[in-house]
C-alpha cells in the first residue's frame, strides 16, 4: 500500500486567476484477471458485466496473436511534448506490417483502462449489449479489435496521463487531455504500420476527448466519430441546473487506477459551486473542429445535451448526427451502429467512394411509448429541424391545465419543497409531434427560504392519465429532465437561443420574502409522437424523481418551506414547445 496521501490540494492557474484543486490518490492496482470474480463468486452475474472496467496489469512489453488474424503490440511507450511516457496497445491485422501494408488508426481513449478483460477466461458483457456482441479486448464503451482489425484497421487501445502504467497525474477533461491527444494522434501517424490516417471512436469519456483533441487540430486527425459524449463537464454532468450532481460523480471520483493522482472533480466543484476559469477550461472551442463528424445522441441519456450543442457548434462542414432512442451502449455494438460507423470510416480513412456521402444529415428517431417507436432514422436538413414551430403552453395554476391562450385572470399554486410537486397537463386534440429543445417558464415565490432548486420532467400520458413511459433496457425514463437553482436563474443574452437560455452560474441572486421572479428553465431534448387523446405533462418538484430509472443520480438541495407557481395575468408562465408540421398533408393522409 502507498504511504501517499489521501487527498491534495494543487495550485493551478488558468486564466488570470489561481484556484486549489483537489486531487485523489488513485487506487492501488488489482491482481490481474480478477476485475470481474467478486461478483461472479457472488453469483450476481453469470457474466463479466460493467461493475469493473477491467484490469490493470504490471508492464508486459510484447507482441502476441490474442485471436486469429490479429496481433497485439502490448504497452508501446507513447511519450508527450513535456518528455511524460504514457502507454498503449495497439491491435493490428496479422501480417500487414510484415508485407509493407499500412492501416488507418482508431484510437480508444479514456481513463478506465486499456486491457480490459483479455487476460481472463470469463467472456465480458457490457449491461444491455447481447452477450457474444464484444469481445474481451474492446475497451470500455470502445471499439472492439476484433471487429476493426478484421476490416482493416487498427485499434489503439490508451491509457492516458497518470492511468496505470501511463506516468505524471491524470486530468480530467480539460485543454490538458486536448493537448495529449494531439500527441498521440501525431504518433499513431508516424508508426510503420499506419496509414497516416488517424481517428478516434467509442462512448462517454471516449467520445469527450475527441472534442477535445480535434479542437487542438492534430495534422493527421482525418475525422472523429463522438458517439454520446458531453460538451461541458460542469453544465451537463457536475453542477446539471446549477446544482451539485452527488451520485454518479462521487462514485466516479473513486474508480482510476494509478500510481498518481486524478482531478477529483467532485470535490472540486464542492470548493467552487460557481463557473470560472477553471470550468472554462474543461470547455473546448468546438469552433476550431473542422475534421468530418459522425456524432449520435440517445434521448435518454445525460450526454444528449452535450451531443446536440456540440453538433451546432462545431465548424465541420462534413457532419452528421443521429439522435436515437437506444441507451450508449447497445447502440454501439448493435448491427446498424457497427456497419454505419464502419461506411464512415472507410469513406473518410480509406477513401472508399461507399454512397456515404448521401447519408441524411440528420436522422431521428421519434419515440411513441415503452419499447414502441413511431419513426426510426428519418431524415432530417439540420438540428434543431428547420420547420420545427415553437409554441407556448400556458400554466393555470388554478386548473392545473395548459392551453395554448394565456389566462386573465391571476392564480397560483404551492407544493411542499421537498416532498411535493405541482402537475400541468394538455390533452391533443390532433396528432402532434414535439422533437426538439423546450423551455419552462415560471414565475416563483420561496415561502421560508430565500432559494429554490427546481426539478422539471415533461411526461406523456394516455386517455385516461396513465403515464406513458419510454423503456430504455427495461427501465421507463423519468420524462425529459430540467432543473435549476433560482438563486442562478441570470441568463446570457449573447450566448442564449430561443430554445435555449444559457446560464452564466456566477452571480448569485437570492430570493427576498413575497419576491415573485421569472425563471426560465432549459428542458432537454426530446421526441415524441402525441395521438389524439394522449397528454402531455409537466412536472415541477423540488427533487429528483428517479422512479426506477437505473443511473444513480442525486442531488443535495436546499429547500425548505413551499414553493409557489404564479400563472396568468402579468404572470406568463408557460412551457415552450417545438411541434414538428408533418412533411406532406393530403386530406386524412398525413407524411412526417
Amino acid at each position: 500500500m502507498s504511504d501517499k496521501p489521501n487527498i491534495i490540494k494543487k495550485k493551478m492557474k488558468f486564466g488570470n486567476e489561481e484556484f486549489e484543486i483537489t486531487y485523489r490518490k488513485m487506487k492501488d492496482r488489482p491482481p490481474q484477471g480478477t476485475a470481474a470474480q467478486p461478483a461472479l463468486d457472488e453469483g450476481k452475474l453469470p457474466i463479466y458485466c460493467v461493475n469493473a472496467w477491467g484490469d490493470w496489469p504490471e508492464l508486459n512489453p510484447r507482441t502476441y496473436e490474442p485471436a486469429p488474424g490479429v496481433i497485439c503490440k502490448q504497452d508501446e511507450k507513447v511519450p508527450m511534448r513535456d518528455g511524460v511516457i504514457t502507454y498503449a496497445d495497439v491491435y493490428l491485422p496479422k501480417g500487414a506490417e510484415e508485407k509493407g501494408e499500412k492501416v488507418p488508426a482508431l484510437i480508444a481513449w479514456s481513463p478506465y483502462g486499456k486491457r480490459p478483460c483479455a487476460d481472463t477466461d470469463t467472456e465480458w458483457q457490457t449491461y444491455g449489449v447481447p452477450y457474444g456482441s464484444h469481445s474481451n479486448y474492446a475497451k470500455f464503451e470502445g471499439p472492439d479489435p476484433l471487429y476493426w482489425c478484421y476490416h482493416g484497421y487498427a485499434v489503439v487501445n490508451y491509457d492516458p496521463r497518470g492511468i496505470n502504467n501511463s506516468e505524471g497525474d491524470a486530468y480530467l477533461w480539460s485543454s490538458q487531455e486536448g493537448r495529449d491527444g494531439y500527441d498521440l494522434v501525431e504518433w499513431c501517424a508516424e508508426q510503420s504500420w499506419c496509414t497516416g490516417k488517424v481517428s478516434m471512436a467509442g462512448n462517454s469519456a471516449l467520445a469527450m476527448a475527441q472534442w477535445r483533441t480535434a479542437s487542438e487540430n492534430p495534422p493527421h486527425l482525418t475525422c472523429i466519430a463522438p458517439w454520446e459524449g458531453n460538451a461541458e463537464i460542469y453544465r451537463e454532468l457536475l453542477n446539471k441546473g446549477g446544482m451539485t450532481e452527488c451520485g454518479f460523480n462521487p462514485f466516479l471520483a473513486e474508480q482510476f487506477v494509478g500510481n498518481g493522482y486524478v482531478e477529483d472533480t467532485y470535490l472540486t466543484v464542492k470548493d467552487y459551486p460557481l463557473h470560472n476559469a477553471y470550468w472554462e477550461d474543461k470547455i473546448p472551442d468546438f469552433t476550431k473542429i473542422t475534421v468530418p463528424a459522425y456524432i449520435t445522441g440517445g434521448w435518454s441519456h445525460f450526454h444528449l445535451r452535450g451531443a446536440t450543442s456540440a453538433f451546432r457548434k462545431i465548424s465541420s462542414k462534413q457532419k452528421w448526427f443521429r439522435l436515437h432512442r437506444d441507451f450508449e451502449w447497445p447502440d454501439l455494438y448493435s448491427q446498424l451502429g457497427l456497419e454505419d460507423l464502419r461506411r464512415f470510416f472507410d469513406r473518410f480513412l480509406k477513401g472508399i467512394r461507399n454512397g456515404w456521402d448521401s447519408t441524411p444529415r440528420v436522422r431521428v428517431d421519434v419515440m411513441d411509448a415503452y419499447d414502441f417507436d413511431f419513426q426510426l432514422l428519418r431524415p432530417e436538413e439540420d438540428w434543431p429541424i428547420p420547420r420545427t414551430e415553437y409554441k407556448k403552453l400556458y400554466l393555470d395554476a388554478k386548473s392545473r391545465s395548459m392551453c395554448f391562450e394565456k389566462s386573465a385572470v391571476e392564480s397560483k399554486c404551492h407544493y411542499d419543497a421537498n416532498l411535493g410537486k405541482a402537475t400541468f397537463d394538455i390533452t391533443f386534440n390532433e396528432q402532434t409531434e414535439i422533437t426538439g429543445h423546450m423551455v419552462l417558464k415560471l414565475w416563483l415565490e420561496a415561502e421560508g427560504n430565500d432559494d429554490m432548486d427546481v426539478f422539471v420532467a415533461i411526461q406523456k400520458l394516455d386517455a385516461k392519465g396513465k403515464w406513458l413511459p419510454t423503456l430504455v433496457m427495461g427501465h421507463p425514463h423519468p420524462g425529459a429532465p430540467g432543473r435549476l437553482r433560482i438563486s442562478l436563474r441570470g441568463t446570457d443574452p449573447e450566448k442564449s437561443v430561443p430554445f435555449q437560455p444559457h446560464y452564466p452560474y456566477n452571480d448569485p441572486q437570492k430570493l427576498k420574502p413575497g419576491e415573485i421572479v421569472p425563471a426560465e428553465i432549459e428542458i432537454w431534448p426530446q421526441s415524441k409522437i402525441f395521438h389524439p387523446g394522449e397528454q402531455l405533462r409537466v412536472e415541477v418538484m423540488g427533487h429528483y424523481e428517479r422512479i426506477d430509472w437505473f443511473e444513480p443520480f442525486a442531488w443535495d438541495t436546499n429547500n425548505k418551506g413551499n414553493h409557489v407557481i404564479h400563472t396568468g395575468g402579468k404572470y406568463d408562465s408557460y412551457l415552450q414547445i417545438p411541434v414538428i408540421p408533418p412533411k406532406y398533408v393530403a386530406g386524412n393522409y398525413v407524411y412526417r
